[in-house]
């Protein structure tokens, strides 16, 4: 007789009695998250989850003699599907055949079976399951990249190695059958808010401010009044009025193209202004003397009212850490030349992957750059698609978040309101565009819920803050719950992956990134224990102030 055999079955989970766990293992450890087999009367078998286990004593069957008590393993295990007799897995696929017959533990191919569902040409591999290291858990690629994707973990739980690891994966993936090849039409653009992927994609197009070319003329109102106007002051109205009426002149001026459409030009049209017109305007409606009811003039209406807004203005263009965005290469730069630098379509060399180190922006345009650059991404996907359609041809973009809540908040004062307009706008209308997002985020309940709701896959890392977790919970079948107990002691590494794109929910462990992220905390006791180290400060210094 088996030492194992199944006590009760329940709609979503079974309960098994092993009275030799040894007998049933084999000798190999069995922990929970462990694969079972279980033959029912059928020609299949179910393959379950170990979720739980417990220990009863029981009394030693009468021999006449007394006894310890006899140790019965109690073990819980959820079903998720079916295994036929060709080796063909089908998840959920029926109900249980009373009584079952037999439980062994699967063995590794059974338990592959179980993921090698995804169509083979499909298949998209970045990681294996944490509790059986040596089954790989594919997902669709088409529906991974397809769908957007959010990745969440507290510091230190490996996020930025994660989404690393799976962009390494994509730009080199592995074909058995014809060796490694490259997506080579793959176009991956990466907001990295404390430069941590420059190492890890050594080929990358790196923009940094220095090099960061982002023209001020395509700012939208919104974006113009948030960079340029302090909304809670007493004269915002009347500075917004004049900043309007600045930058349309502005544009009519220059705009000598087509001077039948120089008198459509309107303050969104997305074509070049001087800054320094703008700044003209406001300087004089500040000093601006009207005639008075004598011969004397006096103070035009806005006479001083605007000195505040025109002291912030003289400041943002006189801010050299802005000049990638105010200076001399932001007003010659043409669209063209940006939607290149950001697309990968560089002039000397073109790349799959661009990263736009945002640790040098100021944090007050922080919002702004994120807003404009979603949206000119956005833009070019929906007029490449537009101007594409008979030629079917496709450059799907993927557009990477980091540490998201920054400038994506749920609610939030006004300033993050461009930038949450634009990546909202590429949640919800971007999969028709071929555009998706990736967001990546130590709080996931403070990101916008319009942004998250519109998520298909998951990688949940270890969370440690309940609002977070519940947050995770709501997003798996009730059956499947208890994997998420597991969240606030998952190990680096380590995720939940749920979704359209994967089997079914599983835990999983990620390889490391092969060149990783410089994401690594700085190591402390390991600093101060070194001799005294002198610091130069000139080049510090010189930095800062330039």
């Amino acid at each position: 007789m088996s030492s194992a055999e199944v006590v009760a079955v329940y709609p979503d989970r079974i309960k098994i009695s092993v009275k030799d766990i040894a007998e049933l293992s084999g000798g190999e450890p069995i922990k929970v998250g462990s694969y079972l087999r279980v033959f029912d009367s059928n020609d299949c078998s179910i393959i379950a989850i170990i979720e739980s286990f417990s220990i009863e004593l029981r009394p030693t069957p009468s021999t006449g003699q007394p006894g310890a008590p006899q140790r019965v393993y109690i073990l819980e295990a959820v079903p998720l599907g079916f295994l036929d007799a060709d080796g063909d897995f089908e998840r959920g696929g029926g109900s249980i055949a009373i009584p079952p017959k037999s439980v062994e533990v699967a063995t590794r191919s059974e338990v592959q079976q179980v993921y090698n569902t995804v169509p083979e040409n499909k298949r998209f591999v970045f990681s294996h399951l944490a509790r059986e290291r040596h089954v790989d858990v594919p997902v669709d690629g088409d529906r991974f990249f397809n769908r957007h994707l959010a990745i969440v973990g507290s510091t230190g739980s490996g996020k930025s190695h994660a989404m690393a690891k799976i962009i390494q994966s994509a730009i080199g993936m592995r074909d058995h059958a014809k060796g490694v090849y490259r997506l080579n039409n793959a176009h991956i653009v990466i907001f990295d808010i404390h430069c941590e992927y420059k190492t890890a994609f050594p080929d990358a197009n790196f923009l940094s401010v220095e090099t960061l070319t982002l023209p001020y003329w395509m700012l939208n109102s919104d974006e113009l009044q948030d960079l340029l106007v302090e909304s809670r002051e007493e004269q915002s109205h009347n500075q917004v009025a004049v900043l309007k009426r600045a930058v349309t002149e502005s544009r009519r001026k220059h705009f000598t193209s087509d001077p039948d459409l120089g008198s459509r030009i309107h303050y969104d049209s997305p074509v070049f202004f001087e800054i320094d017109d703008v700044l003209a305007t406001v300087r004089a409606k500040n000093e601006e003397m009207v005639p008075g009811s004598r011969t004397a003039p006096k103070n035009g209406p806005l006479h001083g009212k605007l000195d505040n807004f025109l002291t912030r203005l003289e400041n943002r263009c006189q801010d050299r850490r802005l000049d990638f965005l105010l200076g001399e290469r932001a007003k010659r730069t043409t669209l063209e030349e940006t939607l290149r630098q950001f697309t990968g379509y560089t002039t000397d060399a073109a790349a799959n992957v661009t990263v736009i180190d945002l640790s040098g922006v100021p944090f007050e345009v922080l919002s702004i750059t994120v807003s404009l650059i979603s949206r000119l991404l956005f833009d070019y996907a929906y007029y490449y698609k537009k101007t594409h359609e008979e030629s079917r041809a496709e450059t799907p973009l993927l557009v990477v978040y980091e540490e998201a809540h920054k400038y994506v908040p749920k609610g939030g004062p006004v300033k993050y309101n461009a930038s949450r307009a634009a990546i909202e706008r590429i949640a919800k209308e971007g999969r028709k565009y071929g555009i998706t997002a990736a967001i990546v985020s130590q709080r996931p309940s403070e990101i916008s819920e319009t942004i998250f709701s519109q998520c298909s896959n998951f990688l949940a890392m270890r969370l440690t803050n309940p609002e977070d977790q519940n947050y995770v919970k709501r997003l798996i079948p009730d059956s499947l719950g208890p994997l998420t107990e597991s969240l606030p002691m998952l190990s680096s590494g380590e995720a939940l992956l749920l979704g359209d794109a994967a089997v079914m929910p599983s835990l999983v462990r990620l390889e490391e990134a092969d060149p990783v992220p410089s994401s690594s905390d700085v190591q402390y006791l390991k600093e101060w224990v070194r001799p005294w180290h002198d610091v130069a400060f000139g080049p510090i210094i010189a930095d800062w102030e330039r």
